[in-house]
């Protein structure tokens, strides 16, 4: 009896994996030429202008969301932008809705810590003086901080009474009955005050070459202040004018 017949089958399986191909460093400098010269050859045809043209198109709109998304920040712009508008630029002097008063001759805009113009939560106030003096369009002030001093006027003292030749300063101002007086040559008095109480905060600014002080005419409180320098002051040089009021 004959035996029946086998079938075999071949594996098409390989045995091992092959090694990874890799390309030498002339190989892959001969392909970045290709896709370079490919490149060039595409740029000169007509049809590559559409696709330049929407490359352009797509990444101003990037940008511009960019723009947005910046601008909608707290920490960078005060949420006082979109409660005042441009009733807050009252050039000039005056008050606003959203309590504020601004004093052209002073240079500086004093509201409540209450206001909208103060970022709140259930921790307190916060604003950006820098970015508070440009929305009230307060002149002269510092835009950048080279130095920055945060300090205190105990009742009845008094700080500043000089004048700085090579720095602007930008002021926050709280915590206590306050005058600010910056000098004002087109005033009769030669000088302009704005007086805060306790729960007011002034934002102020004095440019090179204007002389300025805060003096605490409060019985109990005490003043704090912050003042951002976009220059450093070397105090110990002849840039700077002391004892300017003899009154102060």
């Amino acid at each position: 009896m004959a035996n029946p017949r086998r079938t075999s089958y071949a594996s098409n399986l390989p045995i091992s994996e092959p090694f990874p191909q890799f390309q030498s460093p002339a190989a892959a400098q001969s392909t970045a030429a290709t896709l370079i010269t490919s490149a060039k050859v595409f740029l000169k045809k007509p049809h590559a202008f559409p696709f330049l043209l929407s490359i352009f198109l797509l990444l101003t709109w990037i940008s511009l969301r960019l723009q947005h998304a910046s601008g909608d920040s707290a920490f960078h712009r005060s949420s006082a932008a979109a409660s005042y508008g441009t009733s807050a630029k009252d050039v000039g002097g005056g008050g606003g809705d959203d309590g504020h008063f601004r004093d052209s001759d002073a240079n500086a805009v004093k509201f409540s810590a209450s206001s909208s113009i103060a970022m709140k939560d259930k921790r307190g106030w916060l604003v950006n003086p820098i970015t508070l003096a440009m929305d009230f369009d307060i002149q002269g002030g510092a835009v950048s901080c080279a130095s920055i001093h945060v300090g205190e006027i105990q009742p009845g003292k008094m700080r500043g009474n000089h004048r700085h030749h090579t720095s602007n300063e930008t002021f926050l101002i709280w915590g206590a009955n306050t005058v600010f007086r910056l000098e004002n040559k087109a005033a009769k008095k030669g000088y302009s005050e704005m007086v805060i109480s306790a729960d007011e905060v002034i934002v102020g600014a004095s440019p090179r070459g204007t002389a300025h002080a805060m003096v605490n005419i409060d019985a109990e409180r005490t003043t704090y202040f912050l003042g951002c320098q976009d220059n450093i002051v070397n105090y110990n040089d002849n840039t700077t004018d002391f004892k300017v009021w003899k009154d102060l």
